[in-house]
């Protein structure tokens, strides 16, 4: 194989990647997909809350477990039973019946999170090992595929719901849709072989600024590093503010005027937002280096924090659009500094598992998630909630400074 055809060839496998990607980010859309679930059934905010911490919490195990896949049965039966896993767990989420909060537990949370956070991790590192000299850009445009899910199947959900198909057998056609994506792709995302010629990273002068051994960690390697784990704290603040604005954004919306339709629109406005700042922050991290990437990505969290805690309090629905948008920037901006971050600190050699236990700092972050909701209830308004993530947003950016070698 020429290196031109191996150049085109992993161009046609990153297209793959995000089709796939794209299907898999249906778990994000959980702010209108919960919405049947509480109108319908009965299930109320923190039950339905707690689901979306669940779904973090198995999506991060199934990234965690997902290396252990591939090395048994290789990367294209991982990516379809994990296409099972998640498609079933959609339909079997049709069966939902009033006060058996417990069945959507363990179909949504555990078979489709479980099963989505193994895809994820899977079409990552197979598809990221076809660009060690476009880390940022190949991560950011996989994310921007798995970002952007909510506007795009979300919002067809949603119309789906107010049809005479209605929710049950919209939830059907989610999991089958989900599940032969992923296991049709399965086949095509593959690495590249021993023999195929790739460009080398280049040296860059953002990246000569940070001076270190180049070297690949093992995944107890990397947990022993102080770094990592001001990196992962520092995730866990960045990424809590997204999570939690993701799980109440469109009661959010409604809190400050918005009409039911124009908040649907919102939560794919954000998901748009969240795709840009994927792929943004993909070719920033590769032209300008990480530090400036992730502090500049920090301050735009503070920044998005601060002015929907404004909105909130001055109950204005131009400015918490503001907010979205900014929150939807940041929040997409952290997956696709966790993936290239990863690669840059600790290696390729062991990529897919030090990501896979870097990624639980998407759980972490979902317990504060969690943790916002209960204010919100007890409270009655936005105002602790936002505070508290604020705070956070700050306390990272202090972390993101020290952050100078593995």
């Amino acid at each position: 194989m020429t290196t031109k055809n191996n150049l085109s060839a992993r161009w046609g496998i990153l297209t793959v990647g995000v089709l796939a990607m794209l299907f898999a980010g249906i778990i994000y859309a959980w702010s209108i997909l919960k919405a049947p679930l509480a109108s319908e059934l009965g299930y109320q905010s923190p039950a339905l809350a707690l689901n979306f911490t669940l779904t973090m919490s198995f999506f991060c195990i199934g990234g965690l477990i997902s290396s252990f896949f591939v090395r048994k049965i290789g990367t294209k039966y991982t990516l379809m039973l994990a296409g099972a896993m998640a498609g079933i767990g959609f339909v079997l989420s049709s069966f939902l019946t009033e006060g058996n909060v417990g069945l959507l537990y363990l179909t949504y949370a555990f078979l489709s999170g479980l099963g989505i956070g193994i895809a994820y991790i899977v079409i990552i590192s197979t598809v990221n090992a076809w660009f060690p000299d476009k880390r940022g850009t190949s991560s950011g445009a996989l994310m921007m595929g798995f970002g952007t899910s909510s506007l795009i199947l979300g919002n067809a959900a949603d119309a789906l719901f107010h049809s005479p198909l209605g929710w049950r057998t919209t939830y059907i056609i989610i999991g089958a849709a989900l599940g032969a994506v992923l296991i049709l792709t399965a086949p095509l995302i593959r690495r590249p072989d021993a023999s195929v010629s790739l460009p080398a990273p280049k040296k860059k002068a953002a990246a000569r600024e940070e001076s270190f051994e180049v070297r690949d960690y093992t995944p107890l390697e990397m947990l022993r590093r102080f770094t990592f784990w001001r990196a992962f704290v520092a995730f866990v603040c960045v990424t809590a503010v997204g999570n939690s604005v993701i799980s109440f954004a469109r009661d959010l919306a409604l809190s400050v005027g918005a009409g039911a339709s124009l908040a649907t629109t919102l939560v794919g406005v954000l998901a748009v937002c969240n795709g840009i700042g994927r792929i943004v922050t993909g070719a920033v991290f590769d032209t300008m280096g990480r530090r400036f990437t992730m502090i500049a990505a920090n301050v735009l969290t503070i920044i998005a924090a601060a002015v929907t805690l404004i909105a909130v309090n001055a109950n204005s629905l131009p400015l918490c659009i503001v907010g979205l948008c900014l929150t939807g920037m940041s929040y997409g901006s952290s997956p696709t500094n966790t993936s290239a971050f990863t690669s840059a600190f600790y290696g390729t050699k062991h990529f897919a598992s030090n990501l896979g236990m870097m990624n639980f700092n998407l759980m972490c972050a979902s317990f504060i998630a969690t943790a916002c909701s209960a204010l919100l209830s007890s409270t009655g308004s936005y105002t602790a909630p936002f505070t508290l993530l604020l705070v956070l947003a700050a306390a990272a950016l202090g972390l993101n400074i020290s952050i100078k070698k593995p």
